[in-house]
């Protein structure tokens, strides 16, 4: 901006000689350094190109998924006192996160503005309408930031048909739904040791058998959103058709360790055909969330690994890698075929993608570390928190996101 100031400030008519040769070698000098700029800028200014593009989304102006954090001074838009369903894993504020800059910033794409979610504009479009998120912790954890923004012009009632089944019902002139299903692995598990080879436990997973727990509801919601993966690192034992095939990280002698991203990537193919497959009874929007990073500094999450940063990375200064890299990678493959075949079914049901991982790799600062409750764990210590994200904070953007893709759905119809 300085330099645009110099260059575009109007330049005096008269002036002496001398004065002359010090102005012509200070316009050199500025024109120089903007020019060297072009080639040589700083790591954090160079402009970030995700690995992988998200399909085509229809009805966008432009791509919401690609931008940057910009500062929101006006947020944060409800606390802990005025949201009572905020879970003790991402409460931040009770438990003394000392800076709380981080609800401080809101989410801006490349090439338009994302408006903050109007909770009265939210709920008018979904007047009679359904939506359940199915998943692990962090689908809860977007369901709450959900119901926290709305909490500005409604309360709704809440009921437990089971310990994996939360209903949470708007009445009155809203009339919405919106429910959680707990289904960490998205498809039908069992747990067959506690402990395992690594002290998280060992689990049977039936890859081609979408979990019950949510699958049997889905044809009752407009509206569901699916997201998993921090589940699959635990070790497990893979089925399919009812015969084991493999197992990730099992150490078991003569069983083909086929990985977690072959585990996940099944797993969420199998969840989509469900939602999207010609015979199946859902009619609604499948809404596929892609991964939330981990972002585990100076050691592991069960060491020494900690998140204290307190300003969001800039673009470019934070990366994806490895198996959250494979998993990015692998859901957008997923999704294409899943839209795929929809369309060519006869387009009943609509497939979107929520392709949040570019805004959450920039923002380390934003996850409870310690100051968050703990449930303690039988076999294994966890002493920070950088997987879920604090409430209220840098997650209520999904639902910025989420409202506009609904809305422009709409539009597009």
């Amino acid at each position: 901006m300085r330099f645009l100031q110099l260059y575009n400030s109007p330049v005096k008519k008269h002036y002496s000689n001398r004065c002359f040769i010090p102005l012509i070698s200070l316009v050199l000098l500025v024109a120089a350094l903007a020019v060297s700029n072009l080639f040589f800028t700083f790591p954090s200014r160079v402009p970030y190109s995700w690995p992988f593009s998200s399909p085509k989304r229809r009805g966008e102006a432009c791509d919401i998924f690609r931008g940057e954090w910009v500062p929101d001074p006006d947020a944060p838009y409800y606390t802990n006192n005025t949201c009572s369903v905020i879970h003790e894993h991402y409460d931040c504020m009770r438990f003394g996160k000392p800076d709380l800059g981080f609800v401080n910033w809101r989410w801006r794409p490349d090439g338009c503005e994302l408006p903050r979610l109007d909770p009265t504009r939210f709920l008018a479009v979904m007047r009679g309408k359904s939506m359940a998120f199915v998943g692990d912790s962090l689908a809860r954890n977007h369901m709450h930031s959900l119901i926290c923004l709305l909490t500005r012009v409604a309360e709704p009632m809440a009921s437990w048909p089971s310990s994996k089944h939360t209903v949470y019902r708007y009445g009155g002139e809203h009339n919405f739904t919106v429910a959680n299903f707990w289904a960490p692995y998205l498809v039908r598990h069992e747990q067959i040791d506690e402990d395992g080879p690594v002290h998280t436990g060992l689990w049977n997973l039936y890859l081609d058998e979408p979990d019950p727990v949510w699958v049997a509801h889905a044809a009752g919601f407009d509206y569901v959103v699916v997201s998993a993966s921090s589940w699959f690192y635990r070790p497990s034992m893979l089925y399919e058709a009812g015969r084991l095939v493999g197992c990730h990280h099992c150490l078991l002698p003569n069983v083909t360790d086929l990985t977690l991203r072959y585990a996940l990537r099944m797993a969420t193919r199998a969840a989509l055909r469900a939602l999207g497959g010609a015979g199946g009874r859902f009619r609604g929007t499948a809404v596929l969330r892609t991964v939330s990073p981990s972002q585990y500094e100076g050691g592991e999450w069960n060491k020494d690994g900690n998140c204290v940063r307190t300003r969001p990375y800039r673009r470019g200064e934070n990366r994806m890698q490895g198996i959250e890299l494979d998993f990015h990678k692998l859901q957008l493959e997923e999704f294409a075929a899943a839209e795929k075949a929809a369309r060519e079914g006869g387009g009943v049901v609509r497939m979107m993608l929520m392709d949040t991982t570019e805004a959450m790799i920039m923002r380390a600062d934003a996850h409870p570390s310690k100051y968050r409750g703990w449930t303690p764990e039988k076999y294994f210590t966890v002493y920070h928190d950088c997987v879920h994200w604090c409430l209220p904070g840098a997650i209520d953007a999904w639902n910025d996101m989420l409202l506009h893709m609904l809305t422009s759905q709409s539009n597009d119809a």
